[in-house]
């Protein structure tokens, strides 16, 4: 088969901050073509819907795969998977990624025929098999596990046992100097390890992953790195190097490869308390950048969300990154009960550390015990809304006042390290990537102001609706939540 997978459109967030490779989609193409199939992939992240037709219209593909990570990015692939059917009415239209896995159902009915199936789970177990059944029988595709289509559902999704099994198509994707990650510009992504064994409220990532926690090959894994071009590299792993013991084997076969990058990931407080002595191995290495999830300043706040995690731990963890020289960006969950006076003291304690300091808004999405519990209290099911920068539960002040505290306090935090302030800390960095061309990183110091606006984020609660996400079965428990089969977890 000729086979066409496509990365939807950038989210508010990306607009500015960042704009990572499709790993997932990436890797999904690797094992299509081990597979016999012939692959394309257009990232619409730096591609437009031009570039998607133009192709359409000179291939003709026989298969079309859409990735769909964010419940945002649901309206359009929905209405490029019906338009693609009016093109290429005999072609395969399968949609796969995180937030399809728990929507299957609904994106299907959305689509009104246009989608064949929806695959939950791990694509990259399936897209083989999927692609080979598609070929002699669309009927029984929905036999498959992980597959579901208007005729049915097949069996649990596949688990993949071995995650460095198959390596990123990294070949196929384009325009690659466009993916960065603040400073590291260009920046290419690599994943060590694959789920969470912790369960936090809001996160649906133990739930996809059925509470497993796999890890890379060590040599495999620093193999895959030297094929990376790119001078930065982001580690996609949801928790880095919950266990030590593979953090130093990783450390010990990149130094012995003699491989110089910058890395930035993301990590658990905890988890850096505990194994502070495997960051300190891989700040040696190049890790520059570090992202703590802290999600709340306060003890009733961490409880909220089951961080399982104290206070004091969090603001030790802090005090070691610092420690370690280690540049640090937290994130911190505004909740819509927010009143004017706790947007002042998130501002208050934010400018007084030095840390990176982003705000996201407490947002119900499928596959979250968050969903769950407050699903019926949403005051949109505009998908388009749920972005972690719109408030989609009632706001205790008026939804105006919401989004004016919100983005003044975002524009406070940015302040501190975007525009003049950022680029006379950085003016010989910037030069230097100019000189090569690679201008993301600039360009994004003053991108602010023309993303983050409180009438923008206002009006698009005015956007008329045509796609809404359904409630919650009555009665769903946690138990429906998972994708995979809940494994054992180790911490």
């Amino acid at each position: 088969m000729d086979l066409l997978l496509v990365h939807p459109s950038p989210l508010m967030y990306s607009e500015i901050y960042l704009r990572l490779e499709p790993l997932g989609l990436e890797l999904v193409a690797e094992a299509a073509r081990r597979a016999g199939h012939v692959v394309s992939l257009l990232d619409l992240q730096v591609f437009g819907h031009w570039d998607f037709w133009r192709h359409i219209h000179k291939r003709r593909p026989d298969a079309i795969g859409f990735s769909l990570n964010y419940l945002a990015n649901v309206p359009e692939v929905v209405d490029l998977a019906r338009a693609a059917r009016l093109a290429l009415p005999r072609a395969f239209i399968f949609v796969g990624g995180h937030s399809a896995s728990f929507i299957a159902g609904e994106l299907l009915e959305h689509a009104g025929g246009a989608i064949d199936c929806v695959v939950r789970g791990e694509g990259e177990a399936i897209v083989g098999r999927l692609l080979e059944a598609a070929t002699h029988d669309r009927s029984r595709v929905h036999e498959l596990p992980g597959v579901v289509s208007l005729t049915g559902s097949g069996p649990p999704p596949l688990r993949v046992p071995n995650i460095d099994g198959v390596t990123p198509a990294r070949d196929l994707t384009r325009r690659r100097r466009k993916y960065f990650l603040g400073m590291l510009d260009p920046c290419a992504s690599i994943e060590f390890s694959r789920g969470c064994p912790w369960d936090c409220t809001f996160c649906s990532a133990w739930t996809f992953y059925g509470r497993s926690y796999r890890q890379a090959d060590p040599q495999r894994a620093a193999e895959e790195l030297t094929r990376i071009r790119e001078p930065g590299v982001f580690l996609v792993d949801d928790v880095a190097f919950i266990h030590a013991e593979q953090g130093l084997a990783l450390a010990e076969e990149i130094a012995r490869r003699g491989i110089r990058k910058q890395y930035y990931l993301e990590t658990r407080g905890d988890v850096l308390l505990r194994n502070r002595e495997v960051f300190r191995r891989w700040r040696q290495l190049g890790l520059r950048y570090l992202f703590l999830g802290l999600e709340a300043v306060d003890a009733e706040g961490l409880r909220r969300y089951r961080k399982r995690i104290g206070l004091d731990h969090n603001f030790e963890a802090l005090e070691c990154a610092r420690s370690l020289g280690l540049t640090v960006a937290v994130n911190l969950i505004a909740d819509p009960s927010w009143e004017a006076e706790r947007f002042a003291a998130v501002r208050e304690w934010a400018q007084s550390v030095p840390e990176i300091v982003h705000l996201t808004v407490n947002t119900p999405y499928p596959g979250t015990e968050t969903w769950l519990s407050e699903a019926s209290r949403c005051i949109t099911r505009d998908y388009r809304l749920f972005d972690v920068q719109h408030a989609v539960l009632p706001t205790q002040l008026p939804l105006d006042r919401f989004y004016e505290e919100l983005v003044g306090t975002q524009r406070v935090l940015a302040r501190k390290h975007l525009g003049w302030q950022a680029l006379r800390k950085t003016a010989w960095h910037a030069v230097r990537l100019g000189l090569r061309g690679q201008t993301n990183f600039l360009r994004m110091l003053w991108k602010f102001s023309r993303v983050y606006n409180a009438r923008r984020q206002l009006a698009d609660h005015e956007r008329p609706v045509t796609y809404e996400l359904g409630l919650p079965a009555a009665g769903q428990g946690v138990g429906s939540l998972y994708v995979l089969s809940p494994a054992g977890a180790r911490q």
